[in-house]
């Protein structure tokens, strides 16, 4: 009742959200793969998406349809790996999400070192914010993804790699710095007055930022939303503006030292560590699990793997160093 081709349509339609959209991404004349999907609804006899919804969404067959096509394509594609490496060998890609920041700290460290040891591996990079690449590699459009984020998906593995602290960083000539010495708490509608610098949507820091802003009902100014943490930062010391942001972002750049000053935020109770995901039901590679183990090693923090069923260990505080998106 199923194959893998209507599996790939039906799961491109839900991830761009149209029909239309998704015959783009894959290709495809709209007409086509509208007949594709009426053709797979017909077999199931049942619909599998509310075209009333924008973006189109699944009914409740069409959620059970997504969740066992999911569940095939995982034993399709670890059969593949289990028969490959029991035949030695070692050529594959690897679909690696992360953010354009976290890039340029991992990647300079980490890919010579696997390119060693897999040198016809080859790396396909998805660069995202945290909340995209959590979905992506839900959906299975990431192999693994570095994200610094929450746990939220229950169809996710997560492995602590690090913890961070998001603190309000403000500039030397803000009200806020003037009125409050370097160091202090604050709630975070006491820089309501202020302009900030955001991150972009999708950005882990971000969503933080978002919901803090609903919980205590505030509209403040926005100077500047930028995808780069390097770019914010410092537009904001220089700008005289505010910016939530790791502390570490702070701390280790010495060109901010005399700009800006760092508060904790009170009832920030919203986590952001640094893990890495891959989906349930998958099984890891061996070049995978090192890629992962080689970035533990360059971090210099421990390396292990959840079993299926083993429940996660809740974050806890570890060595920190500059990791960011």
């Amino acid at each position: 009742m199923v194959n893998k081709r209507q599996i790939e349509y039906i799961l491109a339609v839900l991830r761009e959200g149209s029909i239309t959209a998704a015959s783009k991404k894959l290709y495809l004349s709209q007409p086509a793969l509208s007949q594709a999907i009426k053709q797979a609804e017909t077999d199931l006899g049942v619909a599998l998406f509310d075209r009333s919804t924008d973006p189109i969404s699944l009914t409740y067959a069409g959620q059970r349809y997504v969740e066992a096509a999911q569940r095939i394509l995982d034993i399709d594609r670890n059969l593949r790996t289990e028969l490959a490496e029991s035949s030695g060998e070692v050529h594959g890609r690897m679909r690696l999400g992360l953010s354009k920041q976290r890039g340029l700290q991992i990647l300079p460290l980490v890919v010579p070192e696997f390119s060693r040891r897999y040198p016809y591996v080859s790396l396909h990079l998805v660069e995202h914010g945290s909340d995209t690449l959590e979905r992506l590699t839900a959906e299975g459009e990431c192999d693994i993804s570095l994200v610094t984020t929450s746990r939220k998906s229950n169809r996710l593995h997560y492995v602590l790699i690090e913890s961070e602290e998001v603190v309000l960083m403000a500039a030397k000539d803000t009200a806020l710095a003037r009125e409050t010495p370097d160091g202090q708490p604050v709630n975070i509608s006491r820089a309501e007055g202020e302009r900030f610098v955001c991150m972009s949507s999708g950005h882990s820091v971000r969503t933080i930022q978002d919901r803090l802003f609903e919980r205590y009902h505030l509209s403040p100014r926005i100077l500047m939303e930028t995808d780069n943490m390097e770019v914010a930062k410092q537009v904001a010391a220089l700008s005289g503006a505010v910016m939530l942001i790791p502390r570490v972002y702070v701390i280790q750049d010495k060109s901010l030292s005399g700009l800006v000053q760092c508060h904790p935020i009170l009832d920030n109770d919203y986590e952001r560590h640094f893990y890495f995901c891959y989906r349930k039901g998958m099984r890891l590679t061996k070049y995978m699990e090192d890629f992962i183990r080689i970035v533990c090693e360059k971090l210099e923090v421990p390396f292990s793997l959840p079993g299926e069923d083993e429940p996660e260990p809740e974050p806890v505080p570890h060595h920190v160093r500059p990791t960011g998106e």
